[in-house]
């Protein structure tokens, strides 16, 4: 009776992809090549493939730990409570619309894993062909490989046709603030349990959703709940990167009045001209205590050199009106006030070698944005007014340059 409920609820959460025919097999396609495997039904019809063919086609690896399957992908464990429509991963318990279940000594996982949660949550390596039912693993880290597809290109949506007048090969590297043993700020005014790292995650994914419906490709630097290293976080847009786009979520000490500070700004790296941006960097770069080994310090003579750099090569200016853009179309949607562009040290920008912004989406302890930051509508009307911002920029740099190389560099 209590399975049954749950699935229910799942059912009831699950978007309505998750519960149309499913295909009569899944394709699992890869460098070496294509793996078939035939969907089955479980004791309650649900569509589920065995876990030890799937695994093996997807270089994974499963362990059965008590009630709890842990299923291994590109090194990111996934957690299923068998017999129940639930699994966790980074640290949260969430639906699913079938369950996992063992029969005859064999692990069997919901179609779903393969066809939403895979790609979801490993959208840089993973992507999935419903129409074809093909899962087409790209590769792992920056070499990505070509994967053969004798049927041909997919059918193009129109959500995935590229904005008019925009070239192709243009490279935006998102990276969503925290994660890991670093949470950020605790989020005051957010729901019980999330905290700064969960927001600009959940943006993060929308933002790079929203990018790409607009033909621009996206690297991320974290789609999981998962630490990178300050000093590492720009070396994700390097020579065929365009932009950097680092997510996060202000807050402030408590004082007198602290709870009615509320808004948003969006900084570019110079050095802080006011005591508040710089207080805000300093907060920003204090995550660096959570790195088992430090990155190199950009404060001082690190941080001359970087923008003697940026100077030389004209970034100053354009994160500069990169910022602009942001912080214009974030005004459009926000409900708090803009406290404009503003310019400051951060560590996470000072190794990245294009054109980079931080965007402080709003006060974890304010309870306004708190509410705003947290509801799915505003955090899609947040990503979807940065990916905006993002394409302006790149539409007008190719009307000043006239020039785009097809890896997206400029020339």
């Amino acid at each position: 009776m209590i399975g049954a409920i749950l699935l229910a609820v799942a059912l009831a959460a699950m978007p309505v992809e998750a519960q149309r025919v499913p295909p009569k097999a899944v394709t699992i396609a890869g460098a070496t090549g294509e793996i078939r495997i035939a969907v089955r039904r479980d004791a309650d019809g649900a569509p589920v493939l065995p876990a030890p063919a799937l695994l093996a086609a997807l270089g994974g690896a499963v362990r059965l730990d008590g009630a709890w399957a842990e299923v291994n992908v590109a090194r990111q464990p996934f957690r299923f409570l068998v017999g129940a429509p639930l699994y966790r991963f980074s640290d949260r318990v969430r639906p699913l619309a079938g369950s996992a279940s063992i029969t005859r000594d064999t692990l069997f996982l919901p179609l779903q894993f393969v066809a939403e949660i895979v790609p979801y949550f490993l959208g840089e390596r993973y992507r999935y062909d419903r129409a074809r039912a093909r899962l087409v693993d790209l590769g792992d880290g920056a070499q990505r490989v070509a994967v053969a597809d004798p049927a041909g290109p997919a059918p193009r949506r129109s959500s995935d046709i590229r904005t008019p007048g925009l070239r192709a090969g243009h490279v935006v590297t998102v990276d969503p603030g925290h994660g890991g043993v670093d949470p950020g700020n605790p989020g005051l005014f957010f729901p019980r349990g999330t905290r700064e790292k969960d927001v600009t995650l959940q943006v993060g994914l929308l933002l790079r959703e929203e990018l790409r419906r607009r033909g621009v490709s996206v690297r991320m630097t974290r789609t999981t709940d998962t630490l990178i290293a300050l000093g590492d976080r720009g070396g994700y847009c390097s020579e065929s990167c365009d932009l950097f786009v680092s997510l996060h979520v202000n807050s402030i000490a408590r004082r007198r009045g602290y709870t009615g500070v509320r808004g948003f700004e969006t900084y570019f790296l110079a050095e802080a001209k006011t005591e508040e941006a710089a207080r805000v960097a300093k907060m920003e770069n204090d995550a660096v205590r959570f790195e088992s080994v430090q990155a190199t310090d950009a404060s001082g003579s690190g941080l001359d050199f970087i923008l003697k750099d940026l100077q030389l090569n004209e970034h100053l200016r354009e994160s500069a009106r990169l910022a602009e853009l942001v912080q214009k179309g974030i005004g459009a949607i926000h409900t708090g006030p803009s406290h404009g562009v503003k310019q400051a040290g951060f560590m996470v920008l000072t190794t990245a070698r294009r054109p980079s912004i931080l965007v402080e989406m709003g006060y974890s302890t304010n309870p306004e944005d708190g509410r705003f930051l947290t509801t799915r509508t505003s955090q899609r009307a947040i990503a979807s007014s940065v990916a905006d911002a993002v394409v302006a920029y790149l539409l007008d740099y190719e009307r000043k340059t006239g020039t785009v190389s097809d890896a997206g560099r400029r020339r």
